[in-house]
């Protein structure tokens, strides 16, 4: 018997040893709890210790950690618990500069963090505590969005603002429950890695340019969840700055705010972006996009799903662009050919308070979008837009930074559809707030379009709801006009092979009209 007990308290001692080995606590290695000491070298050292014995927690406890870049090691989490404070350094020597191994065009935005990682497996950032980085020690000029000013001093209005977050080339990373708040530069930068879980985190950042909440880089299988964003730049956004695709990304049951776009795929596009999801989230005052997808570097879009989507005060909705800005990601590369912007399918959308612009989905001339469905789709508008903006000419812009804001005021309240081949509208409600002389929908060389079931608000003496120019293989069926407008819709230029099917036009003058140009035996009304 007395063997026994000697055993057993032999293993307990042996299992309480275990567990305080791979338990670090930065106080116990000289962190200053009051974040007036810097506490640099006492969490790395933690860090190591944990790393070394093959990995374990490293502890924050309530209280302030003042710190510069800590390197993360494999199979070390850090924990922070609620009251603990890890406060980046405003000093900016405390960053060192980290040059990656993996090239991508982020090499031009930043080599300094606050928590670093690459080439590591089983890492991640918990608990209730919060980061900040103290972004507004940082504080640069407004830049504009053009190439020659971003490129200016060899980007130092990016480089001079260390990324709070960045994990390079990982596998295995988790990132839950924190906050993280007060970005000098981007939140978090994910960039190459596998298995990526962010989920139920919150972030609260808007005192400098470029903080962008989540950016998910030429990663695959990601799941984002439960988080809720407020941004100064995109909320959360996918990017492809390397010849790699982004690929088997879902996002769900988020809270997005920004001064940016809610959620953005691109603007870098180099290696593409496949199998990505996109639901049940709230977008609410949001300056630009609540949903963007542009495909400007190259690359190619293949099976994007948006679903379930509420906003509330956009300036736009959705936007979708295929263009050629076509910028290498790395020098002395050649550029990139013409992306491929494919497969996308957006439905359960509800919109109110949206800007005045309108909605857009536009490829190139001879680069033609394809395949894009909307369906179940509510959109309340600002309107206000008066007759001039139907007959003003829209430039193509192949190169010019992609926002939805960049053709001006469009010629069509709701959607201004150019450039597409397999376009499917389905179930769409259109509305504004004041009155808009503007049709509710342009085509403009679309082929193989399909509008079906729209009700869309107009005024009396607007000449129509929908403009159909220069586009074939049309098919409008089950729409309602809810006013006395001049026709259901207006063929102009070269169109050709154009369906009306079972209309309700109680209230319409005439089910369309047309150019000169456009036959009537390319016309059927059933």
């Amino acid at each position: 018997m007395k063997k026994f007990l000697l055993l057993s308290f032999l293993y307990i001692i042996c299992h309480v040893s275990s567990a305080q080995k791979i338990f670090y606590n930065v106080v116990d290695y000289g962190a200053d709890i009051t974040g007036n000491q810097i506490s640099t070298g006492a969490i790395q050292n933690a860090i190591d210790d944990c790393a070394e014995i093959g990995g374990g927690t490293v502890y924050f406890p309530a209280g302030q950690y003042l710190s510069g870049t800590v390197f993360l090691k494999n199979n070390v989490s850090l924990h922070l618990e609620p009251g603990a404070i890890l406060e980046g350094s405003k000093n900016l020597s405390d960053y060192p500069i980290v040059e990656c191994g993996i090239r991508s065009y982020t090499d031009n935005y930043t080599n300094k963090s606050l928590i670093y990682g690459e080439g590591l497996k089983n890492i991640s950032i918990t608990g209730q505590g919060t980061i900040d980085g103290n972004g507004s020690a940082f504080k640069v000029e407004r830049m504009k969005n053009d190439e020659s000013v971003r490129q200016k001093d060899g980007f130092a209005f990016y480089k001079s603002r260390p990324y709070m977050i960045r994990i390079i080339d990982c596998e295995n990373v988790s990132v839950k429950d924190i906050n993280i708040i007060n970005s000098p530069m981007w939140v978090q930068h994910y960039l190459a890695c596998n298995n990526v879980v962010i989920d139920g985190i919150t972030v609260e950042s808007k005192v400098n340019f470029n903080n962008d909440g989540i950016d998910i880089d030429a990663c695959e299988n990601v799941r984002i969840s439960n988080c809720n964003i407020h941004s100064g730049d995109d909320a959360i956004v996918l990017k492809s700055t390397m010849d790699k695709v982004c690929k088997n990304v879902a996002v769900t049951n988020c809270i997005l705010n920004s001064n940016c776009n809610g959620f953005k795929l691109g603007t870098e596009s180099n290696g593409g972006f496949e199998n990505i999801s996109f639901s049940n989230c709230i977008i609410h005052n949001t300056r630009l996009a609540g949903i963007a997808l542009e495909l400007v570097d190259g690359g190619g879009f293949k099976n994007i799903l948006v679903s379930n989507v509420n906003m509330d005060t956009v300036g736009c909705a959705i936007f979708i662009r295929l263009g050629d800005r076509a910028r290498p990601y790395k020098e002395n590369m050649e550029k990139p050919g013409m992306g491929s912007l494919n497969d996308i399918m957006i439905s359960n959308i509800q919109a109110s308070y949206v800007g005045r612009t309108g909605c857009s989905v536009t490829g190139l001339p001879g680069y033609l979008a394809g395949n894009i469905t909307l369906n179940n789709i509510r959109l309340n508008f600002e309107g206000g837009g008066a007759k001039e903006f139907v007959t003003r000419e829209i430039e193509e812009f192949p190169d010019k930074y992609p926002e939805f804001g960049m053709f001006g005021i469009l010629p069509a309240y709701g959607f201004f559809c150019r450039h597409i081949s397999g376009l499917t509208m389905e179930n769409i409600e259109l509305s504004y707030e004041y009155p808009d002389y503007r049709p509710a929908i342009y085509f403009n060389d679309v082929m193989e379009g399909r509008i079906k079931n729209l009700k869309a608000s107009c005024e009396e003496d607007t000449e129509t709801l929908m403009i159909i120019h220069d586009s074939k293989n049309i098919v409008v069926s089950e729409c309602d006009v809810s006013k006395n407008t001049g026709a259901l819709a207006y063929l102009k230029g070269s169109s050709d092979n154009v369906a009306f099917i079972n209309n309700n036009l109680f209230n319409s003058i005439k089910i369309y009209k047309k150019d000169p140009p456009v036959k009537d035996s390319g016309i059927i009304v059933k």
